[in-house]
């Protein structure tokens, strides 16, 4: 099933989410309509928090950059449970848009190198590096995690001059193809 993207001023994209166990209820279902939802809205990355649920996991398909970058090829992951271990290496700019702030796009800095720990869908623990655009979208994802979006991470001044945007976006003045829901 697609699940609506939940849009730029729900409070759920500001909550930091909570670990869950392999009894979460409809898990197998949840994880397939994440897949299907990341994918019918032409996301790179999907976080449960988007979707309204305040629970640490997310998908990432990141193949489609295997052009720019070979090790991508086939990269297609689920990330549950994730915590961000470490972080290191220099900081890169790479213009990033979001699912939930729709036809906003904006450069961030984040740094190259990641160390994270998570489950995957069959409930194996990881614990890995990445670096590079892989690292960048999985920082990207987790931030949703924490209750970050990406324009948080922008600099005082430009958030003034965003805040309109961000005010009609979460108003839902914005175009898209994929379902959406708006803060109540």
């Amino acid at each position: 099933m697609i699940l609506p993207i939940t849009i730029y001023g729900h409070p759920v994209l500001r909550k930091v989410a909570k670990d869950i166990d392999k009894d979460y209820p409809d898990l197998e279902k949840f994880m397939a309509d994440m897949w299907q939802s990341m994918y019918f809205s032409d996301g790179v990355g999907l976080a449960a928090p988007q979707v309204g649920r305040s629970i640490r996991m997310f998908v990432l398909d990141c193949s489609s950059f295997e052009e720019e970058e070979p090790e991508l090829k086939d990269f297609k992951k689920m990330f549950i449970n994730a915590h961000i271990t470490d972080r290191n290496g220099e900081e890169w700019s790479m213009s990033e848009g979001c699912l939930s702030i729709p036809k906003l796009n904006e450069d961030v800095m984040r740094p190259e190198t990641i160390r994270i720990e998570y489950y995957d869908e069959n409930w194996e623990f990881h614990d890995e590096e990445y670096s590079g655009f892989a690292a960048r979208v999985i920082q990207h994802e987790y931030d949703h995690l924490e209750g970050i979006l990406f324009t948080d991470h922008c600099s005082p001044l430009r958030k003034r001059l965003l805040k309109s945007k961000l005010t009609a976006i979460s108003k839902g003045k914005f175009d898209v193809k994929y379902r959406f829901t708006l803060a109540k």
